[in-house]
């Protein structure tokens, strides 16, 4: 029997393709993204899967928000769009506290919000499209068990304060719990900077006090932590790393980095790009409602995108069977 999520992407994805041509909507109808850290590959991958969606319903979208990690200067990007009275909005909150007003503002305007990728959970924004982030901890965890061989130090670089990077952390804190013999012994706020990375692995390489592992819960620091250890001739080290950035990707084909954790920013942005046009052409009876706690309610509190283990094993395989930036 199909279950409720996927009789809700199923609906869903008819509804998308049915207005493919365009015939039900306004020429007023657009939509947003908002981001911080817009030059990334993650989300310029996002972006793609938003134009794209766009792009097939007939309707209008922009991607906006700062260049750089910016939480402040994201938030008011997210003001900013909320300003302009647009039909949707998707939003990645890298602050939840942050974002939890303005997404609350807007929902209290009738303007449809989705978060994709980082959750404001405590926010009246109408569900969750992303990474079971936890699960993906779980994951990450458990090579990391692997390759350590049930022992050793390991660092862990990370954005504390992020919902889905706290989550990816707590995964990991629970698998560790069975192996006492492993340790994390410093967690490093990179806040965004990948130079920060690369400096405190050039620190830790010169202090001597080297651990047996590396593991990045964002996409950025262990391509810097690859880079490191390479140009200072330090092996037999474990990288885990998260998401599948090009670089990411040749350090693992180097056998540099041991896994990262692949996500789907395309697919996370597209399918909320068709999951805002559905809502807002089949209204819901208020945007206020409870829908967490609601038992009746037509939203699923989250929708999970999935995540793939990559490794030296299914890197080349992964590489081939991506979808190119077009969708075709």
């Amino acid at each position: 029997m199909p279950t409720t999520l996927t009789r809700f992407a199923s609906v869903t994805l008819m509804l998308g393709l049915a207005a493919c041509s365009g015939s039900r909507h306004e020429a007023t109808e657009k939509y947003y993204l908002v981001v911080t850290n817009g030059k990334l590959p993650y989300w310029q991958a996002a972006g793609a899967g938003f134009t794209q969606a766009a792009r097939g319903l007939g309707v209008l979208a922009e991607m906006v928000g700062p260049d750089t990690y910016d939480v402040q200067a994201e938030a008011q990007a997210f003001r900013d769009a909320m300003a302009k009275k647009p039909t949707g909005i998707l939003v990645s909150a890298a602050d939840p506290g942050l974002m939890k007003d303005p997404i609350d503002s807007a929902i209290a305007q009738g303007i449809l919000v989705i978060t994709i990728d980082s959750d404001v959970p405590t926010s009246k924004r109408l569900t969750f499209i992303g990474t079971n982030n936890y699960q993906a901890g779980l994951m990450g965890g458990r090579v990391l068990v692997e390759q350590l061989h049930g022992k050793g130090e390991a660092v862990v670089f990370t954005m504390p304060g992020q919902v889905n990077l706290d989550e990816r952390l707590q995964g990991y804190k629970n698998i560790l719990a069975d192996h006492p013999q492993i340790k994390i012994t410093r967690i490093v706020d990179v806040k965004g900077q990948p130079t920060i990375a690369f400096d405190t692995t050039e620190e830790i390489v010169k202090s001597k006090k080297m651990p047996d592992a590396f593991v990045c819960l964002e996409a950025t620091a262990c391509q810097e932590v690859a880079d490191v250890l390479d140009r200072e001739k330090v092996d037999g080290k474990v990288i885990v790393a998260m998401d599948s950035d090009a670089d990411t990707l040749n350090w693992i084909q180097k056998g540099k980095i041991a896994a990262t954790i692949a996500q789907k920013p395309y697919t996370m942005a597209h399918f909320g790009t068709l999951v805002l046009d559905m809502l807002h052409h089949y209204k819901l009876p208020s945007l206020e409602g409870n829908w967490a706690q609601d038992t009746r309610s037509p939203l699923p509190v989250f929708i999970d995108t999935g995540a793939t283990l990559i490794d030296k094993s299914n890197v080349d395989a992964f590489l081939k069977a991506q979808t190119p930036a077009d969708g075709h």
